[in-house]
């Protein structure tokens, strides 16, 4: 996912064992120019199309009493959540991934192998036109206290792990590795670190992340099972492994998983999206609704693709009031959709008086 759906990161400086931290997306910024590249359904990977994304990681860490770096991995997405690929950077450095395809993308952060923030971008393209760039930079903010809030997600100091000096270096070894695409040395550094210590739950959700960049969707299960079975409300194992479930077609697996991240992390608007598409996909429609409406309300402008998904099951279940409806809250977050006018007919003629 990613493998569909994962969330990793890099981070060779632990966070203080007994603090907090909440991660504000107090501003996410862009501005989009006309980019060219390949449509088409399926896996897509870097290097199938000519468009560039990059932009600049800004985060005020001025209320954090740390004197430890912190970096920040730079997570980009597909929508259906396979990960094109991840970057780890530093406070004001930037990042740039290249050569993709025209459609729409995820960027997500991470910070300790938390997710904080997570935005969508599209990259859409012209005839006759030739390469050009996206800029997309991201502004977040670091506090000292255990709220989290829209927009944010709280690091928990449960989420930390304590390494002896040489496991510290594997670790950092093996993230590492991976973000060069040193998928085969990732994996078998992270395999002599859980060698060394079966309970780093951390190495083991790195290890899944390494062996699904790899396209290893049965070893990268495993180790998200090791994962949640060392640490049971790690959320990031959880999520990630309810991700591959729903890539790989086992929706009842799914279900059971995102549920436990949902209540793991009630204010996180992907478990939430997750878990009710999991629920779409055993037909049991009425759930999955709650939990979609949900992820609309914890991130309103972030999630309101959700707004088209279903808008879509009201149409075709002859419901199109209620789908005009939806279009119309599309567009209130999103009213330079590329699709408006068709939008604005339907809601024109099926929104009720």
């Amino acid at each position: 996912m990613n493998r569909p759906y994962l969330n990793n990161s890099s981070f060779p400086h632990r966070l203080p064992s007994l603090v907090c931290f909440s991660v504000f997306a107090i501003m996410v910024c862009g501005s989009l120019l006309t980019c060219v590249g390949q449509r088409g359904g399926g896996l897509t990977t870097l290097g199938t199309g000519q468009n560039i994304l990059y932009g600049d990681v800004k985060v005020d860490e001025g209320s954090v009493t740390t004197n430890k770096p912190f970096t920040y991995t730079v997570v980009l997405y597909m929508t259906a959540g396979t990960v094109i690929g991840r970057q780890t950077v530093g406070n004001g450095q930037r990042y740039s991934f290249n050569d993709l395809a025209d459609g729409e993308y995820d960027i997500a952060v991470e910070v300790e192998n938390r997710e904080i923030t997570r935005s969508r971008v599209r990259l859409f393209s012209q005839p006759n036109v030739g390469k050009s760039d996206t800029r997309h930079d991201i502004e977040l903010e670091l506090r000292e206290n255990g709220v989290a809030t829209k927009g944010g997600a709280t690091v928990s100091a449960e989420d930390f792990y304590r390494r002896s000096s040489a496991n510290e270096r594997l670790f950092t070894s093996g993230k590492k590795a991976t973000d060069d695409k040193k998928y085969d040395d990732a994996i078998a550094t992270l395999q002599q670190l859980v060698t060394n210590d079966p309970n780093d739950f951390q190495a083991w959700t790195e290890l899944g992340t390494a062996y699904l960049l790899k396209d290893n969707a049965a070893e990268a299960e495993a180790s998200y099972q090791k994962a949640i079975e060392v640490r049971p409300k790690f959320f990031l194992a959880n999520i990630a492994l309810g991700r591959l479930y729903l890539a790989e077609k086992k929706f009842n697996e799914a279900v059971e998983v995102l549920n436990g991240a949902v209540k793991l992390q009630p204010q996180s608007a992907d478990a939430n999206q997750l878990l009710g598409e999991a629920y779409l996909q055993i037909k049991k429609g009425s759930l999955a609704v709650g939990y979609l409406n949900e992820a609309i309300r914890l991130d309103p402008k972030g999630k309101a693709e959700i707004h088209l998904r279903l808008a879509l099951l009201y149409n075709n279940a002859g419901m199109k009031d209620k789908a005009a409806a939806e279009y119309e809250a599309f567009l209130k977050q999103r009213p330079d959709y590329k699709d408006k006018k068709k939008l604005e007919q339907y809601i024109s003629e099926n929104k009720k008086p």
